[in-house]
């Protein structure tokens, strides 16, 4: 049997054992058991992997975040506590609810997390801090409605923060669904803000959304979601691009193909069929992976690898007009 069912190859490979979390693998402390687990912010902590992952539990409308750890980053140990408790000074006040899709970003000791906050007034970006994913302090709302997450560069770039985003202007003609760049003195006050990409092709012609950057030696790789809808049917893929270490208004190179599709029955199985959607990646500078934990069909968590530098090759092969 061949291994690829219709498509060609991709950049980014599933792991054997994928999916490698689901519904059966959580049950909270209050007893609830889970529905979905999907789309985790993703990072290293103390020498192990770790997962923000997105919770729906039976019978309850909002979805809830929980820390899981890994030492060999495939088997995971949840805890069963959800993190993100709604804070009593209200500093986010009615959008803190909901807390999914997490972004987690690193820079010196403080883990900076971003996530969607909603309401019936629209979606803004909420932005959190922790040093030991125990406690989460509120720090402020960092975007207007519609701008769901906007994910933070791990380090300063010219003296200042910079972000990634994905405002979302609804009814507007050929201005909603593209990644734009703003930058901050402070994380809390941003602007500066820049047109960077749009959907180009097939697969991503709807609208597009980042990730948070990973620091290359000849850029910043950034995967970003993709989405095509046709035929009342919606799919979600991955592509890459790479942008200048020093200016990352710059596009360097964006890869013409989807580097991950879905493709395989537990990516359709699900709440959202058709759907991969990741939050981030993790590199290893030594050994030139990059893994990236992605959400299938908003119902289970899969893990994709793919070599480091033949991704950097194939965005700079793509080269930086993506108006192919």
């Amino acid at each position: 049997m061949r291994e690829h069912l219709f498509r060609r190859p991709t950049l980014l490979k599933r792991h054997a054992e994928n999916p490698i979390l689901t519904p059966a693998d959580f049950a909270g402390e209050d007893g609830l058991f889970a529905d979905c687990v999907f789309n985790p912010g993703q990072t290293t902590f103390r020498g192990k992997t770790l997962l923000l992952v997105a919770v729906q539990p039976r019978n309850r409308s909002y979805a809830q975040t929980h820390v899981a750890t890994s030492s060999d980053g495939l088997h995971f140990e949840i805890d069963p506590r959800p993190c993100f408790f709604h804070d009593p000074e209200k500093v986010f006040g009615e959008y803190d609810n909901h807390p999914i899709d997490n972004r987690i970003t690193k820079i010196g000791d403080e883990y900076y997390i971003c996530r969607p906050g909603n309401s019936p007034r629209g979606c803004v970006g909420l932005l959190y801090k922790t040093s030991d994913f125990k406690e989460f302090t509120p720090v402020d709302i960092i975007a207007l409605p519609d701008n769901r997450v906007p994910c933070i560069f791990p380090e300063k770039i010219d003296g200042y923060y910079w972000r990634l985003e994905r405002p979302y202007a609804n009814g507007a003609a050929d201005c909603h669904g593209h990644i734009w760049l703003s930058r901050s003195p402070d994380l809390i006050h941003w602007g500066h803000h820049r047109f960077l990409l749009k959907g180009f092709t097939g697969w991503n012609w709807e609208k597009i959304g980042p990730t948070v950057p990973v620091k290359t030696e000849k850029g910043w790789l950034e995967i970003f979601h993709g989405v095509s809808g046709s035929c009342s049917v919606t799919s979600y893929s991955l592509g890459a691009m790479l942008l200048d270490l020093n200016d990352p208004s710059k596009i360097l190179g964006v890869c013409k193909d989807y580097i991950l599709t879905a493709e395989k029955p537990y990516e359709f199985m699900g709440r959202c069929p058709g759907v991969v959607f990741a939050t981030g990646a993790i590199a290893d500078p030594e050994t030139r992976e990059l893994r990236c934990y992605y959400g299938c069909a908003d119902t289970c968590i899969g893990l994709a690898t793919g070599n480091l530098d033949e991704i950097v090759d194939a965005c700079l092969a793509g080269g930086c007009n993506p108006e192919y």
